[in-house]
């Protein structure tokens, strides 16, 4: 539990917004993905990433990026506390990783108590549009979360889920063929 009106806490979420716009206005005039804008907010970022226009986070500190991650339109991170996003993950327009959530208990939300808890994103992941996560859930390698969904629980690997709120639909079917990359 921390204050989410304090000073410090202010501070830092009031230096996040000032590099979002800064990055933001980049991508929306000159088409320029300038990832050093948010190399230095973020804890880690991999190559080739992508993060188009109208990002938004939180704090930027606690966000780690592997390799390979496309991030499309409107996307909102709280990262209040360790938001993870592993390698060749595609993440859907206006999807929200929210790692804060306010005091349960009515006089600690009046004064202000919000708390928080991890999310992970293993490798592969692919969240459709508008998919909302959770703190504290690790959605799991090669999983599928389908447009719209509200993820409150840990998804396990290789499966496909969806819904209000989400739930495995079913397991990845694993082609017998090697996939081939075509030649570009």
């Amino acid at each position: 539990m921390y204050d989410d009106a304090g000073k410090e806490v202010s501070a830092l979420r009031a230096h996040a917004i000032s590099r979002c716009r800064k990055y933001n206005h980049k991508v929306n005039t000159n088409d320029d993905y300038d990832m050093s804008i948010l190399r230095e907010l973020f804890s880690e970022v991999g190559g080739n990433v992508y993060i188009e226009s109208n990002f938004r986070c939180e704090f930027g500190f606690n966000i780690s990026i592997g390799n390979d991650v496309y991030i499309n339109h409107d996307m909102i991170i709280l990262d209040c506390n360790e938001v993870k996003i592993g390698n060749d993950v595609y993440i859907g327009p206006r999807a929200g990783l929210y790692a804060a959530n306010h005091a349960e208990d009515p006089y600690e939300r009046a004064d202000k108590g919000v708390y928080s808890a991890p999310i992970i994103l293993e490798d592969n992941v692919w969240l459709g549009g508008d998919v909302k996560i959770t703190q504290g859930v690790t959605i799991g390698k090669n999983s599928i979360i389908g447009a719209g969904s509200v993820v409150t629980k840990d998804i396990p690997p290789n499966s496909i889920a969806a819904g209000i709120p989400c739930k495995v639909i079913r397991p990845i079917r694993f082609s017998d063929h090697p996939w081939k990359r075509p030649s570009i």
